[in-house]
């Protein structure tokens, strides 16, 4: 019986963390199987499943060089490293977008918590949380998955 409720728990979590973005309009919609066509696996998981990778795997999280990170699903441009900075959280952070409108906010009340979640304002691509524990001046940190991105260098 145990099981069965936690089973429907976190069923319900899941479903209702993600349920206000399911009906959103972007410019850029594809099939799951089109995604799934352009994407890796974990890729996939991640930018359009709402999945996270593990922390301190991601390629991007020691990347040190000037540049632009973009959506790995369209290629918006979403951050730059002028804002990047080490939050020792395990994931590439930064303290603003590059273009405010370049990124969506939705709330997400998965896995029991209250979170903002950051996707693609062009894709709906999945790219992280935002956390108000950033340095200033927006004492914001974005934490970003590296498999939501790519990056293309100054």
């Amino acid at each position: 019986m145990k099981i069965v409720f936690t089973a429907i728990i976190s069923i319900f979590l899941a479903a209702s963390g993600c349920a206000q973005k399911k009906t959103e309009k972007f410019a850029i919609m594809k099939s799951d199987a089109e995604w799934k066509k352009q994407l890796t696996d974990e890729q996939y998981r991640v930018s359009r499943k709402h999945g996270t990778e593990a922390p301190f795997t991601g390629k991007l999280l020691n990347n040190h060089e000037k540049g632009i990170y973009k959506c790995v699903d369209c290629g918006q441009a979403v951050f730059s490293s002028e804002t990047k900075f080490e939050s020792g959280t395990g994931w590439p952070s930064f303290w603003q977008p590059l273009k405010k409108e370049n990124v969506g906010e939705t709330r997400d009340n998965s896995f029991g918590m209250e979170r903002v979640e950051v996707h693609c304002s062009k894709c709906g691509g999945h790219l992280g949380h935002i956390f108000d524990d950033g340095p200033k001046p927006t004492g914001l940190r974005y934490c970003i998955n590296s498999a939501s991105l790519t990056f293309e260098k100054n």
